[in-house]
């Protein structure tokens, strides 16, 4: 006699078969009152559950990292259209082969900001290898939005020396897949922005930001915000790239214009180097 536990395997399997029947047979799928609730797709897409799609999607990466043993993490943000050093190079042969102006500069812009790529690979390479040598439970783990550029570097990094890497993607109208550095099993597809946001600060113990454009701004502030207003445990948050955030934020000038106090400054640090950012995160927490 089968068990509760084996009956509800049963509907389970039952519901997912006969969605994949008509998938298979290209028959469309209509709304259909019989059909169970969690396997009927136009309800679960309707404004009314939102709430239920919101709450899955905190629920799902949550429950996989903690089965997978992922507890800290170091976050890092940065733009997604910055090449690889091989991929600039390669850019700029081809460039300078068509003999197209703009493309060349493009290309010499790409080779130059490919410098941040190959620190984020580094930095990603540093913290995996140290972490490997930490307790299991306090071991660190780079995540990142998932993507190319910056986020690939990092995980990239953390790959190459035999860890673990978390990749928290997000659905665009253009479509971007998970770079191919992330466990996959640790990688996620979110909806919700929002939702994205809250898993990086869930299990983040440092933030890490690369140059980057309006999403690394975004995700940046709020993590900011977060530990100002004293909504987040403290974390040390680094800005790579001194030239980049210096020249794109005047810090000064919320000082003088009273906007922010000046010991809110003291919640970033700026950097250029790897091993400096990673010298910030042990020594805040005394690794």
């Amino acid at each position: 006699m089968d068990t509760p536990h084996d009956l509800d395997e049963n509907t389970l399997a039952d519901a997912w078969a006969y969605l994949k029947a008509h998938t298979d047979a290209g028959i469309p799928l209509r709304p259909n009152a019989y059909r169970m609730a969690f396997a009927d797709p136009e309800f679960m897409a309707r404004r009314e559950t939102r709430g239920i799609r919101i709450q899955l999607e905190l629920l799902k990466p949550d429950v996989d990292q903690q089965e997978q043993g992922i507890d800290n993490t170091v976050v890092v943000f940065g733009s997604a259209r910055f090449s690889s050093p091989e991929a600039a190079r390669q850019m700029l042969d081809a460039a300078r082969s068509s003999g197209d102006a703009l493309a060349l500069k493009e290309a010499e812009r790409q080779l130059r900001n490919a410098g941040y790529y190959d620190l984020a690979r580094r930095f990603g390479h540093i913290v995996a290898t140290h972490s490997a040598a930490l307790p299991e439970n306090e071991r660190l783990y780079i995540c990142t939005g998932g993507g190319p550029g910056i986020m690939e570097a990092a995980n990239r990094g953390a790959q190459e020396a035999g860890a673990k890497t978390i990749g928290l993607n997000i659905a665009l109208p253009h479509e971007q897949h998970a770079n191919p550095f992330v466990t996959p099993s640790l990688s996620f597809k979110f909806h919700y922005f929002a939702v994205r946001k809250m898993h990086f600060m869930m299990r983040a113990k440092a933030m890490v930001a690369f140059p980057g454009g309006f999403g690394t701004l975004d995700e940046l502030f709020e993590v900011i915000t977060l530990v100002q207003t004293k909504k987040s445990d403290p974390v040390p948050i680094i800005l790579f790239g001194k030239d980049y955030w210096k020249r794109l934020i005047n810090m000064d000038v919320m000082i003088e214009e009273g906007a922010v106090s000046e010991s809110d400054l003291e919640l970033f640090k700026f950097t250029d180097d790897p091993q400096e950012a990673w010298d910030t995160i042990q020594a805040f927490y005394k690794l």
